[in-house]
């Protein structure tokens, strides 16, 4: 067990076998011995190991508990297969601390994942994903309105939620189902580096693939239908029209930059909202996309990001087992992954100095 955490780690922190030998001062070699479990390293390489990749030492001996299957990636192929995996193994490390933390209660504090009651059993084209993204919205009591912390709305319906930091810009997102002994749950992960519209859009979307899973007719192209779900979820027809009138010639920056920020929505995700509900035709369409292109916005968009959106969650469930006495203090510490003094300086409120960060 020791060897195969051992190289997870690795590949989580992006490390290869010689970097990583350089980081400890040992060989190639020496690491693969060590991931064989042909060799076993001291305490201290061990210190080392864990240093290096960004983890505690108590990884090493915590058996695994979660599998991940049906892993799909929104990410470019500049990614990469070794990227990938790293990304994988992240995941499945918040997919089994929050599994572990909601099998501390008693009875699960949140409910369990469910399609909503009278989603179509078959969808024919693009065009009826409208209704279906509107029929989601409607089950779920979000109205028409903004969706003002998309994250939490997600995770009060049961799924779990991470936002991971990947360096590369390739990753954008993953949706898989983790697998713990007597229970499965729809996992949903993005990048932390993403501002806050390309976060919910891309939370949008995963969402999609989960709720369309099997509905989708020959010939539906299922990226096409997942983005065209998250436009919908995010910016509803009857909101678009409210917001933008029925029959445009013209869009201005200004006013979609605000509808950015309102529904958390980019501009170019309203211009295309705009389009596909019939507000703007195609000739304003490819004039305002190429006007974006021009001034580099479809790269970057003027002015304010949207900030990012972070789960919030699994640290409020570690706080509540602690409060009920299902942890101890020490395990609370341990799933948040930061020290025992930290933890106690964070817990009563009190200033928290360097040394407790280490």
């Amino acid at each position: 067990m020791l060897g195969q955490r051992i190289r997870q780690a690795r590949l989580a922190a992006d490390l290869t076998l010689e970097a990583l030998g350089n980081e400890l001062g040992v060989t190639k070699a020496a690491i693969q011995k060590y991931e064989r479990g042909s060799s076993t390293p001291d305490s201290s390489k061990l210190l080392a190991l864990a240093k290096t990749c960004g983890i505690r030492t108590e990884y090493f001996f915590r058996q695994s508990t979660v599998e991940l299957s049906g892993i799909e990636f929104r990410k470019n192929v500049d990614f990469g297969k070794r990227r990938s995996e790293a990304a994988r193994i992240r995941i499945a490390e918040m997919a089994e601390k929050r599994v572990e933390i909601l099998d501390a209660f008693p009875e699960s504090p949140i409910p369990d994942f469910a399609v909503p009651d009278g989603i179509p059993e078959r969808i024919e084209a693009l065009e009826d994903i409208e209704a279906m993204a509107e029929r989601v919205r409607r089950a779920w009591h979000l109205g028409m309105n903004p969706i003002a912390d998309l994250t939490a709305e997600l995770e009060s319906f049961g799924l779990l939620v991470m936002a991971i930091d990947v360096e590369h810009p390739g990753f954008s997102g993953m949706t898989a189902t983790a697998l713990a002994a007597d229970k499965s749950y729809h996992v949903i992960a993005v990048s932390s580096r993403w501002p806050g519209d390309r976060q919910r859009f891309t939370l949008a979307h995963e969402l999609a693939h989960i709720v369309l899973a099997g509905r989708l007719a020959n010939g539906v192209d299922e990226e096409k239908a997942c983005d065209r779900f998250a436009g919908a979820f995010l910016a509803p027809k009857e909101a678009v029209i409210k917001e933008l009138g029925a029959q445009r010639k013209r869009l201005e920056p200004l006013e979609l930059y605000r509808l950015k920020h309102e529904y958390g929505l980019s501009m170019m995700g309203w211009l295309i909202r705009a389009f596909q509900c019939g507000v703007i035709g195609e000739d304003t369409r490819l004039r305002t996309m190429k006007a974006f292109s021009r001034r580099g916005w479809r790269t970057r968009e003027p002015w304010d990001a949207l900030p990012a959106e972070t789960p919030r969650q699994f640290e409020q469930l570690v706080y509540r087992a602690l409060a009920e006495d299902h942890i101890t203090e020490t395990k609370a510490a341990g799933l948040l992954d930061i020290s025992r003094m930290r933890f106690y300086q964070e817990r009563f409120m009190e200033p928290v100095d360097a040394a407790a960060h280490q």
